[in-house]
């Protein structure tokens, strides 16, 4: 079976956005309210970083589920791991997920301002400087077998999707507007020249896409 790259889950807004404006220590999604966003996700009783029982079932969360499902990698852009822009001047910071982030894998994180690796629970950051290509290479060899999740953000979903490399995406579309941040997609039609899409409205309000390659 061929190693896949998969978006999973990713959320944007219903103009296209993944995040707002103004990222910041404190404001991950920038002037985006992610409890409003994701709010389909951090609600369902699969949420990856869910600590404590309960949740809701159904479709968000059997779409929820699949987040760990065949996964032994994981890529992220600079900006999902954190708001620092140009080179490190603080070691001790190591993202926004605590001691036990919800990746178990290693994780690439795609930068111009490399770092040494390391390790918390059972997941591995490494910070690579590189085409697309050559992370989802490195990523793969990682995996040994199974697939690779491509994280977020929009910006580095677009470069790999530009670079012809994504072969399933699962795009949940929130009924917000943000007006401006970091964007996906004007439309998600613009990807069917190259993808099988269907489109899966839920009771929670958003609505899904799935699209995987022709």
């Amino acid at each position: 079976m061929p190693q896949l790259l998969r978006v999973q889950s990713f959320t944007v807004s219903a103009d296209g956005y993944g995040a707002g404006d103004d990222q910041s220590l404190e404001r991950p999604f920038g002037h985006a309210d992610p409890g409003v966003l994701m709010s389909w996700l951090l609600g369902t009783a699969s949420f990856p970083g869910r600590t404590s029982p309960g949740g809701s079932r159904g479709l968000d969360d059997h779409l929820a589920r699949d987040f760990h499902h065949g996964i032994g990698a994981e890529i992220m852009g600079a900006h999902k791991f954190s708001p620092h822009r140009g080179p490190w001047v603080d070691h001790a910071w190591q993202g926004w997920w605590g001691d036990e982030p919800p990746f178990r894998t290693p994780v690439f994180v795609l930068t111009h301002h490399l770092r040494p690796s390391f390790t918390l629970g059972a997941t591995t950051f490494h910070f690579v400087d590189a085409t697309p290509q050559d992370v989802l290479d490195q990523a793969r060899a990682a995996a040994q077998g199974r697939d690779v999740r491509l994280g977020g953000g929009a910006q580095t979903i677009r470069a790999f999707l530009d670079a012809d490399l994504v072969d399933t995406l699962h795009v949940a579309v929130a009924p917000l507007e943000l007006g401006s941040g970091t964007r996906l997609w004007e439309s998600p039609d613009e990807l069917d020249d190259r993808y099988h899409h269907d489109v899966v409205p839920s009771p929670s309000g958003v609505v899904h896409h799935l699209l995987w390659r022709r």
